[in-house]
């Protein structure tokens, strides 16, 4: 009973690990987040907060172009540390500008600040060996 309660039956992989964190997240953003955006584009981006003041297309361009593309090369592990920065930074720019760095209540940056601590993790991690920049990395060494 005590082997079965130390888990030793799970793989003890940190590239393991890495793979389904990004796997996790770049999913969950891309198709509960960017899919949205970017098929609903002409009609959102207009209304699309500017906390950078940049306008609002621009802010809302940038937005897609993390939570779509660089959410699909997260999932897929091809250039993962800059996929993971650039969603970390959309993340942190969410957080504190638009949700004030309120983390309950209404309009709260909850999902916000803890998809930042996964993309921050990322970017420290990489890809792992079960991405494609692991595996691109291996044939170049």
């Amino acid at each position: 009973m005590m082997k079965f309660l130390q888990l030793g039956f799970l793989p003890s992989s940190t590239g393991v690990a890495l793979c389904a964190l990004r796997l996790w997240l770049g999913l969950s953003m891309l198709l509960l987040h960017g899919w949205g955006k970017l098929s609903g584009f002409s009609q959102m981006a207009a209304h699309f907060p500017d906390p950078l003041g940049i306008g609002s297309h621009a802010s809302f361009a940038l937005t897609v172009l993390a939570e779509a593309l660089c959410s699909a090369l997260l999932v897929l592990g091809l250039f993962t540390r800059l996929a993971a920065l650039t969603l970390a930074s959309e993340l942190g720019v969410a957080f504190t500008l638009i949700h004030g760095h309120v983390l309950s209540g209404e309009h709260s940056g909850e999902l916000a600040f803890i998809y930042l601590a996964g993309f921050v993790a990322l970017f420290i991690g990489g890809g792992g060996c079960c991405s494609l920049d692991g595996r691109l990395g291996k044939k170049a060494a």
